[in-house]
Order: C-alpha cells, then structure tokens, then sequence
C-alpha cells in the first residue's frame, strides 16, 4: 500500500491538543501503533499526554523515559506509552516481553522508535514533529496501514 501523508502545522499546544482530540475519536485508535519521532523538546510527551487525556486517562502522566514503558486502561482499551530514549540492548525487548505487548491488541505509541529499530512492527501511522524557532511545531504525519490511513482522514479533518 502507497504511504499517504499529510503536513500539519501546530502554533499552539492547544492545536496539539485539538489534533490528539480527533485522534482520539477515530474508532481506529483502539488497535493502533503510532510512532512518534522528534528532537528532545519536539512535543512528542506532550502530544501523548493530551492524546491520553483526551481518551479518558486520568491521573499523572509520566514519561516513559526511565521505566521504558507506562501502561495505562481506560473504558476496556489497553494502553501502551513507550520511550526507547534509553534503549540500548536488543536482548531488552525479548526479556521485557515487548513482543507480547506489540501482538496483543490496543493502542501503543512509541517515542525514540528508531531506538528499537529492526524489532518493531511497521507503524500504522508516523509523526514526525519538528519545533520551528517560532515556537510551532510542522508535524509530517505518514499513514502506512489502512489503520493508519483511517486515523490520518479522522485527525486531520
């Protein structure tokens, strides 16, 4: 399948937080993989955290960065909220049972995933959230799934 995409441009965090709204909404969240790629300081967390507020997780949200992985439910939908910052060791994913967690169904969002690169499955929808010295944010989103496709029609309408 062609991979289809689309260039967003968020000026505030409350257009971040609009987009993880519609992301949210889109009934194919429940069963995808999103990664998510940018600098330190890029917005990725931060996108997380509105995408995970937006679907009812309530509480702190902490950043996967030390623990790898936070896992979250809400409403019967299994949540997965990865970091490889610190991923250093292929051995770690078969020990830490992260192939379990891939086939197993939900929604898992994976900052760093090039960290992971070559154990990951392909993701349904790519972001890739640049910070401009204005302070916004181009975000280059590329669907490569049909799941994808469907979350890239939901969250950028």
């Amino acid at each position: 399948m062609p991979c289809e995409s689309i260039r967003l441009v968020w000026r505030t965090e409350a257009e971040t937080g609009r987009f993880a709204r519609r992301l949210a909404a889109s009934a194919a969240v429940r069963n995808a993989f999103i990664e998510l790629h940018g600098d330190l300081g890029a917005g990725k967390t931060t996108l997380v955290r509105h995408l995970l507020r937006a679907l009812g997780v309530n509480g702190r949200i902490k950043s996967p960065t030390y623990a790898v992985v936070e896992p979250h439910e809400v409403a019967g939908l299994a949540i997965w909220h990865f970091d490889f910052f610190r991923f250093n060791d292929p051995r770690e994913w078969e020990e830490a049972g992260f192939r379990d967690l891939f086939a197993s169904p939900g929604l898992k969002l994976a900052e760093w995933p090039e960290k992971a690169a070559g154990m990951l499955p392909v993701a349904d929808l790519v972001l890739r959230i640049e910070s401009q010295p204005d302070e916004s944010r181009v975000v280059n989103c590329f669907a490569q799934t049909t799941v994808g496709q469907a979350l890239l029609k939901d969250a950028s309408t």
